[in-house]
């Protein structure tokens, strides 16, 4: 019997075929894969005006040759993923995209497949206005390169200019730290600090037999953890600029310390997921920030409660503002980087137990102008810009005794800008809080 090119194989090609030719006229370079390929059936290079970047998105093609998608209507459709390809995806070191062709009206759709998390995300929404793949998605595609973690800011490479913010805040440190002998390990430290009744302090550090700390040690509790006659005032800069690497890292724990005992009326400090947040009020649970945004005054929704009822019954969850410090050395300088995140309670105290549903949603529906936000109204509560009339916000003694003060974030004009919508379509609206102002809450 003679061999036979099947009709899927035949649809499959044109279906390569084809794509590779609408990437070229979208103007990326599109490199198809050999008859091996396991889920991925090429690779497209973004260009930005005939030049090559070295941005590479894997792509995985599915042909048809006539017929209607799952659910087909003028507006958009659905589309099953399979499971082997669910799991070979997830596993890519490159953006993932599946781009569907149909033969018989040549169109194109395509989506983006990075965040694909679990079983649920397996079925597909293609909405046939925005998920055409043609000249328009160009910004789109080049952004999925760009990684959005990390410090600094996040820009696609193609696109308008714009001035960008970086979430990295320059420190200005106290001249003089004291180091103190000390005979306690962290742990014994720790334990003894527990102890203490009023005046508790966590800004230290302890270094083998040493305990650095920016507050004179024979003032406060932590004078039980020294050794009262082994107190000696030396320069900042001789720890924080220090060559050793396991030194820099000490002293980076001592600036979260400080932070941490700096902002302890308004943050609280998760050590299992290693973020600051936003604490509930006093008097109840909900609580705003008012502060000076990039143009004008502003206020933001910092924790939100979310009711299992609209606007009454027991509460569902609540949602506080945080984020996860680093504390990087750069050149002489340090650097407070700000990643702005999300942090779930069930009541404004207790942890949420499984918040990662949660969170990956609100993700989603961020903004480059909401993390933009974030950002600015991080800084400002640092270094102390909030509303004189922002009611019970702090202590009247909070603010006077900071150790830890921070300048303006440094901002550059970039060649690119960062379309709205790569962000993420916003496929569902978010539940609104119980007294909630999030339209608006961020001016930029």
């Amino acid at each position: 019997m003679n061999k036979k090119i099947t009709a899927s194989q035949r649809i499959g090609e044109i279906g390569e075929k084809a794509a590779n030719l609408q990437f070229l006229r979208i103007g990326f370079q599109f490199d198809g894969r050999s008859r091996l390929e396991a889920g991925i059936d090429g690779i497209a290079e973004v260009m930005d005006d005939d030049q090559p970047t070295a941005k590479m998105i894997a792509v995985q093609v599915k042909a048809t040759e006539r017929g209607s998608y799952v659910g087909e209507t003028d507006a958009g459709f659905t589309y099953r993923v399979r499971a082997s390809d669910f799991d070979y995806w997830r596993g890519s070191n490159l953006p993932v995209i599946l781009v569907l062709y149909r033969q018989s009206d040549d169109t194109f759709f395509w989506k983006s497949l990075e965040n694909l998390v679990g079983e649920a995300e397996r079925t597909l929404q293609f909405d046939k206005e925005r998920d055409v793949l043609d000249g328009r998605a160009k910004n789109h595609l080049a952004a999925l390169t760009v990684a959005k973690q990390g410090h600094g800011y996040y820009v696609p490479p193609l696109g308008g200019g714009e001035e960008a913010i970086i979430n990295m805040v320059p420190l200005q440190l106290p001249e003089e730290i004291f180091v103190a002998q000390t005979q306690l390990s962290t742990q014994k430290a720790l334990a003894r600090m527990n102890k203490v009744r009023d005046g508790q302090r966590y800004d230290w550090m302890v270094d083998e037999t040493s305990l650095w700390t920016f507050c004179d040690p024979l003032t406060t509790p932590v004078r039980d953890l020294v050794e009262r006659d082994q107190v000696e005032r030396i320069e900042t800069d001789f720890l924080a600029q220090h060559d050793a690497v396991d030194q820099q890292y000490k002293f980076a724990g001592l600036l979260r310390h400080t932070l941490g005992h700096d902002f302890r009326d308004l943050l609280g400090w998760d050590r299992k997921k290693k973020q600051f947040y936003f604490l509930p009020t006093p008097v109840g649970v909900a609580r705003k920030f008012r502060y000076l945004g990039a143009k004008q005054k502003t206020q933001a929704d910092v924790v939100s409660v979310y009711q299992k009822s609209k606007g009454e019954g027991p509460i569902d969850y609540v949602r506080h503002h945080s984020f996860h410090p680093r504390f990087e050395r750069l050149a002489d300088q340090w650097y407070l980087i700000i990643n702005p995140s999300y942090y779930f309670t069930s009541d404004g105290e207790r942890a949420l137990n499984y918040p990662d549903a949660l969170l990956s949603g609100k993700k989603r529906l961020d903004t480059n102008n909401t993390v933009r936000g974030q950002v600015i109204m991080w800084h400002r509560l640092l270094s102390g810009m909030e509303f004189e009339d922002a009611g019970e916000l702090l202590a009247p003694d909070t603010k006077t005794d900071r150790i830890i003060k921070f300048g303006d974030p440094p901002s550059i004009e970039l060649p690119k800008s960062v379309p709205e919508d790569v962000w993420g379509a916003k496929a569902q609206k978010s539940k609104k809080p119980s007294g909630s102002n999030e339209q608006g809450s961020f001016d930029l």
